[in-house]
This record gives C-alpha cells, structure tokens and sequence, in this order.
C-alpha cells in the first residue's frame, strides 16, 4: 500500500468510529424497543388459555395435591332441614372434619340448589343435565333416579380426565371423622365402599357407589368411559348394578384396575351397621328408600355420635338406635 492509501485509511477510520458513536447517542430507542418486545414476547408464551368454569370450581374446591370432595345437590336436598343441613352438621361436629368443608365442591343440578349453596358460601358449581329435570327428590330405581346417576358418572369421569382425584359422596352419608386418614395409599386407583362386607379388601362381591375415592389415570379414566358407555345396554339397571356387573364380568382385572373395598367397620351403613362407634367413619343411609325416612334416622344416629363418643367407656357399641330403616348393630358384621 502506498502512502497515499495509509494516508485515506487513516483518515476514514476516525470518521467511521465517529459515526457509530452518533448512532448509539441519537438512536437509543431502536436497542429499548427490541427487548421490550422479546420481554412481552416471552410473557405472552407463559399465558394459558382461559380456565372454564369446572376447572375454577375444581381448583377452588381442591387440596395443594389435587383431591377434594364431591356431593351431588337438587333443591329436594337444601330445603331446611333438609340432608344438606344434615351433611354439614356431620362435617361440623365430626373428628378432624371441619375443614374438609372448604374442600366440597357441591355440583347443583337446578338453580335453588346453586342459590341455597351460594348463600352458604360453599363451593358450588351448576351442572348443566341437558334438560332432564332431576331436580325434584328421585327414588331409588326410578328413571329421574338413573338418569341423575348417568350424568353424575358422565361428570365424575370428566373430573379423572382433568387430572383431579376424589372422594365422591352421597347426600346421604354422615362424616363422622375424616376419612382421609382411613385411606390407604399403596397404588390403589379406586377404593369404594361397600353394603356388605365379607372380609378381604381386595375382593368384595357387593358394592355401593355412594362412597368411593378414585385417582386419575388411564385406568379409571377407561373405567369411567366403559361404565357410562354401558347405560345403553343396561336399560333397566341402575349405575351401580352396572358397574358390579362389569366387575363381575372381569371389567376390573381387564383394565388393570388396583381395587380396594372399604371395611364396613369403618366405613359403615344401614345396610350393615359398624359395632363400634369409636372406629366408624362414616355412615350411609342405605338400605333405605325415601329421603324423609333418611332423615330421621340420619338425626338419630349423629345425636347417638354426639351422645356416646364423648363418653368413652368400655361400652364400644353403638346404642340401640330404633328407626324406620335402622334397628341397631347388624348381626352380619
């Protein structure tokens, strides 16, 4: 290179550092827009869609691990006095029960029943039927009564598909003390209750679906979708026949399900009364027809609680609590 070009290149080189200079002084918006947008950019990556209104109520309604508490409510439930008041007053004056109130989601099946819940400042959520009317009290076996209970396993088997585990639970069933801490947790993917119990936990010939705790899988996600899928094949079943049926018939050894059936010394009924009220849970009306003849004998048995487990003698039987459907201890047990 000659002089000459020493003598340009020496020239330009300030001019051009001088330049970029300029740019950085008299342009700074340019670099503050550009990571603005890659700073939104990467916020807008992190929004989720939109939660529906089930997904609120789930989240609502469940523990730090994804469990709660489901009841179904029509307006035959919440009048005064009615089971609803019932039910509660067994989570209130139960053992270690109180909180799980907080944990209920109560699924309204007419809008009374959402109103009643709302007023009490429960978690409630009104369940869409699709214009069947299962608002009013249903008998057992009648067609409101299947109907209510194809959309309940329609619903429950939507709640496993999100994700959530739960105890699902009849109006109809006192908590006495918290049955969380009678659960087991060894792999177990449903664990239902029972009318009668014959003595192994991992098989039971009589099942009652008005109590189960089921974890979300494929397992009882197929469960759920077979039972349901059922119903048309089933017409003068109900749910819970149909689904002993498929147990019967290796539904559960099939799908691979791990089934344990809870202990009616625990978990009892009318059907089958636990000898010791110092062990029972919970106790479900069953064996029994009308709502009101539930309710009485429902009464008598929280006021035998109240009575006798604070008086902790060596007398571990329940009193002979006389009823309409109730006589006392079954003999079975």
């Amino acid at each position: 290179m000659g002089f000459s070009g020493c003598a340009t290149a020496l020239v330009v080189a300030p001019f051009l550092v001088l330049t970029l200079i300029y740019a950085c002084l008299w342009m700074p918006e340019l670099p503050a827009a550009f990571f603005r947008s890659q700073e939104l950019g990467a916020i807008a990556t992190e929004i989720v869609a939109p939660k529906d209104e089930l997904e609120a109520a789930l989240e609502g309604a469940s523990m730090e691990n994804r469990t709660l508490i489901i009841a179904v409510l029509n307006k035959a439930y919440v009048e005064e006095n009615a089971m609803l008041d019932l039910f509660l007053q067994s989570l209130r004056e139960g053992e270690d029960t109180q909180f799980l109130i907080r944990h209920v989601l109560f699924v309204a099946v007419d809008e009374r029943a959402f109103n009643r819940c709302r007023s009490l400042e429960l978690h409630c959520y009104k369940f869409v039927t699709d214009g069947a009317d299962i608002s009013e009290e249903v008998f057992y076996i009648s067609k409101g009564f299947n109907d209510m209970m194809w959309r309940r396993t329609l619903f429950l088997g939507d709640v496993l598909r999100r994700g959530y585990s739960f105890i699902f639970t009849d109006m109809d069933v006192m908590w006495l003390r918290n049955p969380f801490q009678k659960l087991h947790h060894e792999g177990e993917d449903l664990q239902m209750s029972c009318d009668f119990f014959y003595g192994n936990p991992l098989n039971n010939s009589i099942i009652n679906t008005g109590f189960y705790f089921a974890t979300p899988n494929n397992k009882t996600i197929a469960l759920f979708d077979e039972w349901y899928a059922s119903r048309n094949d089933s017409e003068r079943l109900k749910d819970q026949d149909v689904l002993q049926r498929m147990m019967w018939g290796g539904g559960f050894v099939r799908l691979g399900l791990r089934v344990r059936f809870l202990e009616t010394r625990y978990f009892s009924g009318f059907c089958q009364m636990s000898k010791d009220f110092r062990e029972v849970v919970t106790i479900h009306a069953n064996c029994c027809v009308s709502m009101k003849v539930k309710i009485i004998d429902l009464r008598n048995v929280l006021e035998s609680w109240k009575m006798n487990n604070w008086n902790r003698t060596a007398n571990a039987t329940w009193p002979p609590v006389k009823g309409i459907c109730l006589h006392g201890p079954s003999p079975k047990h």
